[in-house]
């Protein structure tokens, strides 16, 4: 399955292996994870070794999961996520991970309207200030790149 969603990136337990030593060091990251394509019972081993790695270092600052976004893009998904799935990935993510401080609602992937809802689901985090986003659009999203008036 890793192939086809992401040929030649590196695997779930490489990208802890990266950030292992870098939290041993003093750094501090964040954690992703890419949901709403092709997920396998997989999703659940990786998650459990990213809060593994979490208990063992304490270098994570907050877990952001990203929905996948099925427009403009080559990977055909029969069930795109929707609102509900978002949430209840917040939700189960916040009961799971719970030795992670920061749940993010990452707005630019869901809408700046559900990720308002999304603090009522385990978010407490709308993944700060954003002047323009370009990775996720260049993936298919289709929500605002930034936020045009300050609230």
């Amino acid at each position: 399955m890793r192939d086809r969603i992401a040929r030649g990136k590196e695997t779930a337990e490489e990208y802890l292996d990266v950030h292992r030593p870098w939290h041993k060091l003093g750094g501090r990251s964040t954690c992703t994870m890419l949901f709403g394509h092709l997920e396998t019972p997989g999703i659940v081993s990786s998650t459990w070794a990213t809060s593994r790695v979490q208990d063992e270092t304490g270098g994570f600052t907050g877990f952001i999961p990203l929905p996948y976004q099925p427009d403009n893009n080559e990977i055909p998904v029969e069930h795109p996520p929707t609102g509900f799935d978002m949430l209840r990935t917040l939700a189960v993510a916040r009961l799971y991970l719970d030795n992670f401080d920061h749940i993010t609602a990452y707005w630019v992937g869901m809408g700046m309207k559900l990720a308002q809802v999304a603090l009522n689901y385990g978010a407490d985090d709308l993944h700060g200030t954003i002047l323009e986003e370009k990775i996720f659009h260049m993936a298919g999203a289709d929500t605002p790149n930034c936020r045009r008036k300050p609230r």
